[in-house]
């Protein structure tokens, strides 16, 4: 069953709209200032593959922290999509992502592992080097809506495929 709103903007048919995300997350040592609970400061993060404002695409997104923090269900309703949190112990984070209502209507969730420490323990942690762990993922939209393509067409973040002269798709005029 379409929702009557899906209804009102046209599919188009044998196009792909292509949307490149980074999600992850940085963590700094907070060094002198540590405590036994909160040993480090980080960030969980989803935004454009080159830092690009993904709003146009992007409804909302929740972040899902360990069960042991207050208010464990984190929802970001606008750019940037990220949250920062103080603690001390690494744990996996689920993301969901919900998309702009002429985008998709089903949403997409993400699992990233936060990391606290560097791979190479050769010592003591530096405040200085922050650990990073990144992924890297192409969200394909296949038939997107005529207003979600007209949206996004210039837009740096996404992919949209050149179309055709002669196709003609009513674009309001900068």
């Amino acid at each position: 069953m379409h929702s009557p709103k899906e209804n009102t903007s046209k599919r188009l048919k044998d196009v792909e709209i292509s949307v490149p995300i980074v999600y992850g997350t940085i963590a700094f040592y907070l060094g002198r200032k540590a405590s036994e609970s909160q040993s480090h400061k980080w960030t969980v993060y989803v935004r454009g593959a080159k830092n690009e404002d993904l709003g146009p695409v992007i409804k909302r997104v929740i972040f899902q922290l360990h069960p042991s923090f207050n208010n464990p269900t984190r929802v970001v309703e606008s750019p940037p999509f990220e949250l920062s949190e103080c603690g001390w112990g690494e744990f996996e984070f689920a993301i969901s992502l919900f998309f702009q209502p002429d985008v998709c209507d089903k949403q997409l969730d993400l699992y990233h592992h936060l990391k606290l420490y560097p791979e190479d323990e050769s010592g003591l942690q530096s405040t200085k080097k922050p650990v990073v762990i990144e992924s890297y993922d192409e969200i394909v939209f296949p038939n997107p809506s005529e207003s979600f393509f007209a949206r996004v067409q210039t837009h740096p973040a996404v992919i949209v495929p050149q179309m055709p002269t002669c196709f003609n798709l009513s674009l309001p005029c900068n």
